[in-house]
Order: C-alpha cells, then sequence, then structure tokens
C-alpha cells in the first residue's frame, strides 16, 4: 500500500511555492515554480506518487484547481479567513505558508470552502461581467444629468433617459452648448450599448442547458425575477451544501455578526463576512416583493410596525432565502401553502 504524499500550494500571480510532505510530516521537497500551465506540468512529473493537495481561495485558485485536479488524488481549497495559523504566525512568508498549509492538509484540519464546478464557475464569471455592465450603465446616466445640470440645462427626470424625449431635449433645447452635444451623445450611446450587452447576457444564461430548468422553477417564486433567480442559482451552486436554512441566511449576509464572552453578547450590523453578490440581489428583491406577493407584503408591515422599514426589508429578504432554499431542495414548483386554523368544536 502506497503512502500519500501533502502539497501545499501558497499562489500569488506570478509564483507558487510549494511544500512537499510525507504522512509522518517529513519535508520531501519545497520551492517555488513560475505560476503557469507550463511550468505547473513539468513540476507534477517530477511529484511523488499518490499525492494530495491544498491551497488557499485566491483570484487566481480557479484555474490551477482546473488545472491540477485531474492528476491528483484529491484537491481541497481552504477558507482565507479560517487559516489563523497563517496570519498569527511571528514570522511569515510564502515558504512557510505553503508548510503550514500542508500540515493542516496532513493533520485533517484545513478549513475547506467550496468550490464550484468549472462550468458553473464560468457561467458565474458571466453574470458577474453582467453586472458590471450595469454600473456602468448606471454611472454613465449619472453623468448625463452631470453635463446638463453644469449646463444650467432644465431637464425632467422621469424622462430624461428615454430615447425619445433625450432625442429632442438635444436638437430643440437653445440652453445646451454646441460643444456639449457630442459628449452627450457619446453618453447616450454608451448606455445603449451597454444595455444591449447587458440584455443578450442575460438571455443567453436564462438559455442555457446547465441552469433553464433550475431558473424556471426559481422563478415560480413571488417576487423572484431572471436576476434574482441567476445569482441565487450561479453564486450558491450546490444548495444541499447549506445544512440548515440559517447557514443560508448568513452565507447571503442577511444576519448580523455576533461577539459574545461570558455574560455579553453584542451584536454588530450586517456581517461583511458574505457573499456581496447575493445579499446586494437579495435587498434589492426584498424591496420590491411586497408589490408582487401579498404574503410578502403582510410580513413586511408587520416588521415596520415592530422596528423600521430596514429591519422589514432584512426580514422579507430571509424570507426569500426560505423560498428558495425550498424550491431548490424540492426541485418543484413553488407553491404557497396557507395556514388553516381549527376552531374547537
Amino acid at each position: 500500500m502506497q503512502s500519500m504524499y501533502y502539497i501545499g500550494l501558497d499562489v500569488h500571480k506570478r509564483k507558487i511555492s510549494y511544500c512537499v510532505k510525507d504522512s509522518s510530516g517529513k519535508i520531501h521537497s519545497e520551492g517555488s515554480i513560475l505560476a503557469t500551465r507550463l511550468d505547473l506540468d513539468g513540476w507534477m512529473k517530477t511529484l511523488p506518487q499518490p499525492w494530495t493537495a491544498a491551497m488557499e481561495a485566491t483570484v487566481f485558485t480557479g484555474w490551477i484547481y482546473d488545472h491540477l485536479r485531474p492528476h491528483a488524488a484529491a484537491l481541497k481549497v481552504a477558507h482565507p479567513l479560517m487559516l489563523r495559523a497563517i496570519a498569527a504566525a511571528k514570522k511569515k512568508n510564502d515558504r512557510i505558508d505553503a508548510s503550514k498549509i500542508c500540515d493542516c492538509l496532513r493533520c485533517d484540519s484545513l478549513p475547506e470552502c467550496y468550490m464550484a464546478p468549472t462550468a458553473l464557475r464560468e457561467r458565474r464569471r458571466t453574470l458577474r461581467y453582467r453586472n458590471l455592465l450595469v454600473r456602468q450603465m448606471v454611472q454613465t446616466k449619472n453623468k448625463i444629468a452631470v453635463l446638463l445640470m453644469e449646463a444650467g440645462v432644465s431637464y425632467n427626470k422621469q424622462k430624461l433617459h428615454k430615447a425619445g424625449y433625450f432625442s429632442d431635449l438635444i436638437h430643440t433645447n437653445p440652453d445646451i452648448p454646441d460643444g456639449l452635444r457630442p459628449l452627450l451623445h457619446l453618453c447616450r450611446n454608451t448606455v445603449v450599448r451597454l444595455g444591449k450587452t447587458e440584455g443578450a447576457l442575460v438571455r443567453s444564461l436564462q438559455r442555457d442547458q446547465l441552469l433553464r430548468e433550475r431558473i424556471e422553477r426559481l422563478m415560480t417564486i413571488p417576487a423572484v425575477g431572471p436576476i434574482t433567480a441567476l445569482t441565487w442559482a450561479l453564486e450558491v451552486g450546490d444548495v444541499a451544501r447549506f445544512s440548515s436554512i440559517k447557514k443560508a441566511i448568513s452565507y447571503c449576509g442577511l444576519c448580523a455578526a455576533e461577539k459574545s464572552s461570558a455574560e455579553t453578547v453584542k451584536r454588530s450590523p450586517l456581517s461583511k463576512q458574505r457573499n456581496r453578490h447575493l445579499q446586494t440581489t437579495l435587498i434589492e428583491a426584498a424591496k420590491m416583493a411586497p408589490r408582487n406577493s401579498p404574503a410578502l407584503a403582510m410580513l413586511y408591515e408587520s416588521e415596520k410596525q415592530k422596528h423600521n422599514a430596514n429591519r422589514a426589508t432584512l426580514a422579507v429578504a430571509r424570507k426569500l432565502v426560505t423560498y428558495l432554499m425550498a424550491v431548490d431542495r424540492r426541485q418543484t414548483d413553488f407553491l404557497l401553502m396557507e395556514k388553516q386554523t381549527r376552531t374547537a368544536a
């Protein structure tokens, strides 16, 4: 029976530090290689077999994980915030970090995090790029308004970004300087181009065979549109990784952080340890939800009377997470069961 070799990888943009140890903790080899596929291929040929590796989650982890996974007996990704042993060390460098990740893996104490399949991560990248386009589109629209205000031009705020009104404003308003008109046309063309690209990306994701059935089920929930459904499906991945609704709510950043010591309990604002894409999308959906669902409207009004509008929005967002979890787990369309009260005979 062959003994397993354990490898810790400290990943950076241009360089990867590694440490290879056997099951007893003896160092087999250590060093660094360039972060390229060619160098990784050459390095893997020198490794003893079989081997398992671990690395910290970074922006560069995805492609390295995909490249090493077919050759490893097992490959794990560590949660960066949970690797306290590295952060608390008195002496810290890439070689020591790789060694400590290797020890955590060897001793089965690595704080492993979820790594979505490659196909899902590729589609998630598309959705996040769509979010970037939306932010740029909003910034450009705001810039149009700023340019008009700087020139002292009066305009209708509600109609400014409609094609017909904007065209009439540019060609008929005498207060717009001649030097400003090309800038306004450029901004307007940018908004139109970004809008078309954003719409095309969303439609391509909705028609994707990997996502289509799941998205259609999620959209049966009141107040859940295509963006909310896509964000949930692509950011959560496998819903079975959450053992409870509370853990899903925590992952979405819809609960406060807690710091307790002895009998002292301190609650902070919404935790920053969350998936910010899910948090933003769910809160925006929760603001619109009371208009589309009587049940969510009742929940919103009830919580608003007890606390305030922000607390009520968070309560609606948490209820949406409950709905999304139920539909995803059961793989059936949403059906709201009304509570029936029975009177004693």
